[in-house]
């Protein structure tokens, strides 16, 4: 069968993309951005992209059309796939009809953390032989690649409350019926399409009514929000986490950067976590994913085993740069991150945790409002205030944001704006003599200025 995918290089649309082509499918696909990694991730997979969005992208007459969410009436491809009456599916009813069926699934929801949790959930089961399917909103570098239909019935796969169509506007995970589900926090996001938090909660709600009585919800006790969507009905057993406190899984920090921690599961000691990855929300996350793995009978000994080996995702403080002091500067060098933040939570539990590791090192943040909720200006006390870990944040204003990020400046005296990224590259490479931390964070390209700010700080 040939199957082309309409927003291809899309995190979700490129994973059901790489399982479809596992399953030995034909498989193309059309996108108007295509850059690594999901691009290069792709080819490697020996399927054909095609940029930008066109009729003729379809006259090979495909015998499925499966469309992403980010497509509406009016897209040219849309069109001509109504116009010529070929078949179509959103990817989350393909993924659940094609891939899901009869198998174990283990679903992560949240506002934050669901790349990386389910990660280090998938990493768990592989480090303990399961070879699980899985489909990942970024690449693992424990794996190299975002998806697979893997080789037992357990399948671990992000559950994104985003909506499944333009034709189905029922939230992704609505169709995954999971076995075992994390559901990390909640959060208003997704200002595009839900009017108010409460609107979320309820798509939450029917997230929790798919989920079998024999099954298992895994939540952090602090979640308020959570407790709304559970006291809406629940019928599943629920079990908590907490950091320093008593739930039933809890974490003791021994560094309190995160870094490493004691797990208790009903206050008997399990074993510690040592690893490379910093800040509380990473803590919460590794609860919950050894939670999720003693659900399907791995023991938390042997998750913890599998954490001490866990590498995170590209662009999850993804070191990507250590540039060496200038000639004449006044600090020792400059380390570079790429982070993929979309919303203000992110940004600061990010940057709290780097705080805590590095101390009074200067850390300088570099912010693109490119997700559609922070591109609405839903966010802008928060988002200012998100920064406070920074010695300095650099935010790029492009042309038709919406919102003027001068607002920004009320809240926080740490902000400069930038309209342009000649204008931060300039102002990085002087802030370099003064060495640190530099975090790019953006949930998209950020017009490449990756490559640019290194070329810079080494020119």
């Amino acid at each position: 069968m040939h199957i082309h995918i309409l927003g291809i290089c899309g995190t979700f649309m490129g994973g059901l993309a790489v399982i479809a082509r596992q399953l030995g499918h034909e498989v193309s696909g059309s996108d108007q951005n295509v850059y690594p990694p999901m691009s290069t991730q792709l080819e490697q997979q020996g399927i054909r992209l095609i940029e930008g969005y066109r009729a003729e992208n379809l006259d090979s007459n495909p015998d499925l059309v499966i469309i992403g969410n980010a497509l509406s009436r009016g897209n040219p491809e849309v069109e001509a796939v109504l116009n010529r009456g070929l078949r179509y599916v959103s990817g989350p009813q393909w993924l659940a009809e094609h891939v899901l069926q009869g198998k174990w699934v283990l679903g992560v929801a949240g506002t934050h953390g669901k790349t990386t949790t389910t990660s280090m959930l998938s990493w768990i089961l592989e480090h303990q032989g399961f070879k699980p399917g899985f489909l990942i909103g970024g690449i693992p570098l424990n794996f190299g690649i975002s998806a697979r239909l893997g080789e037992s019935d357990f399948f671990v796969l992000e559950a994104d409350e985003y909506d499944s169509a333009f034709f189905d506007k029922r939230s992704k995970f609505v169709h995954y019926r999971p076995r075992t589900a994390i559901l990390n926090n909640l959060e208003y996001d997704h200002a595009d399409i839900f009017p108010d938090l409460d609107a979320i909660k309820k798509q939450f709600h029917h997230l929790v009514r798919t989920i079998p009585g024999e099954g298992l919800i895994i939540s952090p006790k602090r979640e308020a929000n959570i407790d709304d969507v559970l006291a809406m009905g629940c019928w599943t057993p629920v079990v908590r986490s907490s950091i320093n406190s008593d739930a039933g899984w809890n974490a003791e920090l021994v560094n309190s950067d995160g870094s490493e921690f004691d797990i208790f599961f009903d206050r008997q000691l399990q074993g510690r976590v040592q690893w490379a990855l910093t800040g509380e929300h990473n803590v919460y996350n590794a609860l919950s994913a050894i939670a999720a793995a003693k659900h399907v009978g791995i023991l938390a000994a042997d998750a913890i085993a599998a954490l001490a080996a866990f590498k995170n995702v590209k662009r999850r403080m993804e070191v990507i740069a250590n540039i060496p002091a200038l000639s004449g500067a006044e600090g020792n060098g400059v380390t570079i991150y790429d982070d993929f933040a979309h919303h203000p939570t992110a940004i600061q539990t990010t940057l709290d945790g780097l705080r805590k590791q590095v101390g009074a090192e200067r850390i300088v943040a570099i912010v693109e409002p490119r997700s559609n909720t922070m591109r609405l200006g839903v966010h802008t006390k928060t988002l200012a205030e998100s920064l406070s870990n920074a010695d300095l944040a650099l935010i790029y204003q492009p042309d038709g944001l919406g919102w003027d990020l001068g607002a920004l400046k009320k809240y926080a005296g740490n902000i400069e704006i930038c309209t342009s990224l000649d204008e931060i590259i300039a102002k990085l490479k002087f802030e370099a003599r003064y060495g640190g931390h530099f975090v790019l964070m953006s949930n998209g390209s950020f017009g490449g200025i990756y490559q640019r700010l290194q070329d810079a700080l080494t020119s």
